[in-house]
């Protein structure tokens, strides 16, 4: 899943970051390598997902992250916002 690469490239902070958590999102407080947060299982396959759908880019760039969707935020937007009407 993810490389010893990947985890001295600064990854965990960037999830962090583009899910607006900490640590304990995902990972049970003490004992990081444990399983039994099912966010952690979710995180497997989201970054499973993100990694299958770059390899399809055929300029082997990274083009969608965990921010693509989430934003800073833990439960991603389903929807654009509503588009405001120009005051009259």
């Amino acid at each position: 899943m993810l490389t010893v690469e990947d985890l001295h490239s600064g990854i965990m902070r960037k999830f962090t970051v583009a899910l607006g958590g900490n640590c304990q999102t995902c990972h049970v407080q003490g004992d990081n390598a444990s399983d039994e947060n099912p966010h952690k299982v979710i995180a497997r396959h989201m970054i499973t997902m993100t990694k299958e759908i770059n390899a399809k880019f055929p300029d082997g760039k990274e083009h969608v992250t965990c921010y693509t969707c989430h934003r800073g935020i833990h439960e991603p937007a389903m929807a654009p916002p509503p588009v405001e009407k120009p005051a009259q």
